[in-house]
This record gives structure tokens, sequence and C-alpha cells, in this order.
């Protein structure tokens, strides 16, 4: 049986080397090039002089990152919004999830169905759909004309307001799907017991319910937060113009500016600040292992 074991984990090993280790060899060793006139726009980081291979290390890219206080604050900004977005996204998907899971089984499949429904469409074509629900003269402010809680529509595109809507609707069934895995595997007979021994149904919530979905909780968390804080196409869209999240940034600095090793030396700064959370969730999902093995 041993002997399988080599050519079953080659393949998914192989794949991980070509697609996850060598692209990012790559950005990395051009974030340490210099700009350069030509294509591709950075000068060779690998030279070879006398048959010898020499490699020009420049980390002048990272240090600008850190003295620079416009890519420490879009790199903050992302944080903030990511963060924000994902206490959102869990604050309207924690009780939608405990609801699905409570429901009769016969309509579970149906709910869900409902929540993985705005994946039939295409990602850019949602997004844009909120531009013609949130412009001065969209379908949100002429509803709210018509019954006379405002007597002007309100400056809702184009502002942070429209950008947080965007990404808690993108991302919101990366909350539910995981929440609703962790509630439906819950014995109901934990609850129950709670009651039965005197603790409110907010005590239920509190020191059973809550406890054991934590796992789901941080999941989805991971799930939001990871892709928004490189968020580009929302920001863009529905955005204001001080909505210079890390994704702007990137997208300016590979297609506008054409400075490679600086956009490769802010992405990787990116990938650094999205190992920290992934990491706390490894040790967080270990200990609990651990714990649970003891």
């Amino acid at each position: 049986m041993k002997l399988w074991r080599v050519p079953v984990l080659a393949v998914p090993w192989c794949w991980l080397l070509v697609f996850l280790v060598a692209p990012l060899a790559i950005v990395v060793g051009i974030s340490f090039a210099q700009p350069a006139d030509g294509i591709p726009p950075y000068a060779p980081v690998l030279a070879w002089h006398d048959g010898w291979p020499i490699l020009s290390l420049d980390p002048a890219n990272y240090a600008v990152l850190l003295q620079d206080r416009f890519y420490l604050a879009a790199l903050l900004r992302s944080v903030v919004v990511a963060g924000l977005s994902s206490l959102a996204c869990l604050l309207l998907g924690y009780p939608m999830a405990l609801a699905i899971a409570r429901a009769p089984a016969a309509w579970r499949s149906r709910l869900l169905l409902l929540v993985i429904l705005p994946f039939w469409t295409g990602f850019l074509l949602r997004v844009t759909a909120w531009i013609g629900l949130l412009r001065d003269d969209g379908w949100i402010n002429g509803a709210l004309l018509a019954v006379g809680l405002i007597h002007a529509p309100l400056r809702l595109l184009y502002t942070d307001f429209a950008m947080y809507v965007g990404i808690v609707y993108a991302y919101l069934p990366f909350m539910i799907l995981p929440l609703y895995a962790r509630l439906s595997k819950l014995d109901p007979a934990l609850e129950a017991a709670a009651g039965d021994l005197g603790e409110s149904p907010v005590g239920v919530f509190l020191r059973v319910t809550w406890p054991l979905s934590r796992p789901g909780v941080l999941a989805g968390m991971m799930l939001v937060f990871i892709p928004a804080v490189g968020e580009y196409v929302i920001p863009e869209l529905l955005g204001g113009p001080g909505a210079q999240t890390i994704g702007r940034v990137l997208w300016t600095e590979f297609f506008d500016n054409h400075d490679w090793p600086m956009a490769s030396a802010v992405a990787v700064a990116l990938l650094g600040v999205l190992l920290v959370p992934a990491a706390l969730l490894q040790r967080s999902g270990s200990r609990r292992f651990d714990d649970r093995g003891a």
C-alpha cells in the first residue's frame, strides 16, 4: 500500500508546484527587480556572467512600501473594509443559517437553493445591477420618493455605503453555507436540555449554540475576509474616488503605471497579511482537535 502513496500524492503536489509555488516564486522574483522600459517592463533578476548565474535583488520596492503612507493606508483600509464586511455578513448570515438549519427538512434544500441562486448569474453582472438600484434616479431612491420618506434623491452610488453593500451582497453566501453546515449538525437535545435546566433562550444561545457553532463562524469569516481584502471590482464600480483599496492600487500599478516590480511587492505584502488570519485559523483548529483528542 505504501508504494501507491507516491503516485497518488505526486499528482496534487505537482499541481501545487505548477500552479501555486511557481507563480508565487515568479511574483516574488519580480518584486525584487527594477522597472525598465520594454516588454516585460522590468530588468531581469537572474543574469549570467562567465557561465555563472548572478542574482540582482533590489529591495527598494519593499522599502517604498514601508515608507510611503499611500500603500500603507490602502492596505490598512482594505483590512478595515474586509473586517467590517465580514462582521456585517456574520450578523446577517447567522440568523439566516440558523433559520435554514431549524427549518423542516423538506424546506432546507429549497432555502439553500435560494442562497446559492445568485451564483447562477455572472459576478460582474450582479455587481453592475447595483448601479441601477443605487443611482440618483434608481429604484431605491424612486421607492423612497414615492412613499414620501425623502424629498430629494439620496447620494448612494459611488460612496463607501455602496461599496459595503456590494461586498456584503456578493460574499454573504460564503458566510451562510459554512454556518449552515455547522449548525445543521448540532444536536437539538443539547439546547432542549439547557432549557429544561432553567436557561433562558438567550442563555441557551450564548452557552450552547454559539460556542458549538464557532468553527463555522471562523470558516465563514475567513471565506469572506480573504477575498474581500483584495477586492477590486466592487470598490471600482460602486465605491467613490476615496475608496483606494489595495486591489485598486494593484490594478493601477500593473496596468496604468506599468510598474510590475512595485505591483508584485504590493501583492507579496498582501499575501503576507492574509497569511496571519489563515495561520490563526489553523492554530485554532489544531487546538480544538488536540482538546478533543485529550
